[in-house]
């Protein structure tokens, strides 16, 4: 796959979010196993797809503070889950390009396939958000335009990023670069590493 097969995959997963468009809707991935990759993307990207909008929900000045602490939990589960995918991908790559010879002088790239595919899946759906604001009947003219010029930056970001990973993808294969993936090691999540947690024991 490459990114612009990302970019169709990510939309398509935002676009079927919004049929029902409730953050807890049913899940179900249409692809299995068989073809990891599509089945790992599509899983991400539902993730930041309802973490989108938990980040919503949790910013409503009049939320109960009860309800507020337990979709702060939830969004704390969500980024260990987004965290989890990525590190998938990044498996999914590395086992790919197990076999290819690295040439003498390849360098290491300072992110992973993976996290720059994270960083795509966040575009799609500040795109797709972006979208709705620039076209939105209800809001100014103003609004319309501002948005329309984020719009406009955004859809140049993609093309960017997209080419860069691109380029990542095929320096890789070449062995012009290589990976080199580092756990996230989140400590806040661990009780036995984070001390307000193992100090309750």
């Amino acid at each position: 796959m490459n990114a612009t097969e990302f970019n169709t995959l990510f939309d398509k997963v935002i676009a079927e979010y919004h049929i029902i468009d409730t953050v807890d809707q049913t899940f179900s991935n249409p692809h299995d196993k068989t073809n990891l990759l599509n089945h790992l993307l599509y899983r991400k990207s539902w993730i930041d797809t309802v973490q989108w909008h938990y980040e919503d929900i949790i910013r409503l000045p009049d939320i109960n503070p009860v309800e507020a602490l337990t979709l702060k939990r939830k969004i704390d589960a969500s980024n260990q889950d987004r965290t989890d995918m990525v590190e998938y991908i990044d498996s999914y790559y590395l086992d790919k390009y197990k076999d290819v010879t690295i040439q003498p002088n390849a360098k290491i790239n300072t992110e992973s396939p993976a996290w720059a595919i994270d960083r795509l899946s966040i575009l799609a759906l500040k795109i797709y958000h972006m979208r709705e604001e620039a076209t939105r009947s209800t809001a100014s003219e103003k609004h319309r335009d501002n948005c329309q010029t984020k719009l406009n930056i955004l859809l140049e970001q993609r093309n960017d990023l997209s080419t860069a990973i691109d380029d990542l993808l095929s320096d890789i294969s070449q062995g012009k670069k290589y990976m080199k993936v580092y756990k996230q090691m989140k400590m806040y999540n661990d009780d036995e590493l984070n001390p307000m947690l193992y100090k309750k024991k």
